[in-house]
């Protein structure tokens, strides 16, 4: 039993002795090894703990009540000390540092547009010059846009070629291009005379590589009236690649296939990343589709309310990002949607 009272009297001192060495610390790293040496698992207050069921019964409930007491009182003295070393530490780095108020302050960083942004709104910006005006259609369309009064009906082994995001609203699809919007466009505006783009994002679930992603920015040009050829689309195309890239670029036009325009073309330009002499972009080829073009199927005028006997129209699908590789010289799309900021910060 005398040893057990002992054991208070132990505690007391172990209270004592944490306190008055408590009092000597003067930073974390003192802390830190207080709070080791004398709450930490083998500190005697916490082995107390562990021995009460060597104690008698009579004196079990003094001793783990002493013991932890001397615990909550140790905690609370920590508590008060690290505010301390801290007030002091702050107090001390403000007698060291110096702040001098006449040195100039620093800019906030600025945000700009993204590198596809600014190639598409300069694309936009040509061809309003050239007098087309803009028109937006929607982004979630029915097959029935997308594909069927594009001359594309169901099952059809053209829809091959535009891998389609489909919903769980059946019938409901995410645009494959922009190409719907020729429909939105000519039964709005028809029987008068069009000449509009349609620029927004389309999607395809298709494999991504340095030319191809699975999301990215189109843009929908449309021509309808009377007497229009394929020479208006040559022209109109090479124009907009002068204003773009400069009176020497060379651009080709070579015989393609879709299923809204008859004759069809793709619209190619020489690869400025690589010089022309071959890289990943191009498929070293030296040359890169940036768009895909044609004079409009008589069924697509039709189905957008225009007589095809008295109008006639073109349609020419351009790629923001493509013709942004070129202008900036930058060897893989998918740098546009990936925002390092080592890539965005160059624009």
């Amino acid at each position: 039993m005398a040893e057990d009272v002992n054991i208070l009297e132990v505690l007391d001192e172990v209270q004592q002795n944490g306190l008055a060495a408590l009092a000597t610390v003067s930073d974390e790293a003192g802390l830190q090894a207080w709070r080791t040496a004398h709450l930490g698992r083998s500190a005697p207050v916490m082995l107390a703990f562990t021995r009460l069921g060597q104690i008698s019964k009579e004196l079990r409930p003094a001793v783990g009540q002493k013991a932890n007491q001397v615990k909550l009182t140790l905690e609370a003295a920590l508590e008060e000390r690290a505010e301390m070393v801290k007030t002091a530490s702050l107090r001390q780095k403000l007698d060291t540092e110096r702040l001098d108020v006449t040195l100039p302050g620093r800019r906030t960083a600025l945000g700009r547009l993204h590198p596809a942004a600014q190639a598409l709104s300069e694309i936009i910006h040509i061809f309003e010059e050239m007098g087309f005006q803009e028109y937006r259609s929607p982004e979630v369309e029915t097959d029935e846009l997308n594909f069927e009064l594009l001359n594309i009906p169901a099952h059809h082994p053209a829809r091959d070629m535009w891998d389609t995001f489909h919903t769980t609203q059946p019938g409901t699809i995410l645009r494959t291009h922009t190409s719907p919007g020729q429909i939105h466009a000519m039964r709005e505006l028809c029987p008068k005379p069009i000449r509009v783009i349609l620029p927004g994002m389309v999607y395809r679930y298709e494999q991504t590589n340095a030319s191809h992603e699975i999301q990215f920015n189109q843009v929908e040009l449309l021509a309808v009236g009377k007497n229009i050829t394929m020479g208006d689309l040559k022209g109109t195309i090479q124009g907009f690649a002068r204003r773009m890239f400069g009176e020497t670029v060379r651009v080709r036009m070579r015989p393609s296939y879709f299923p809204f325009t008859e004759p069809s073309a793709d619209v190619v330009m020489e690869c400025f990343v690589c010089g022309s002499k071959g890289c990943q972009v191009c498929k070293y080829s030296g040359w890169l589709e940036i768009a895909g073009c044609g004079m409009l199927h008589p069924v697509v005028l039709q189905n957008g309310g225009y007589d095809p006997a008295v109008y006639s129209g073109f349609a020419a699908g351009l790629g923001p990002e493509r013709i942004a590789l070129l202008k900036y010289q930058i060897d893989d799309i998918r740098y546009f949607w990936q925002n390092d900021i080592r890539f965005l910060e160059q624009f």
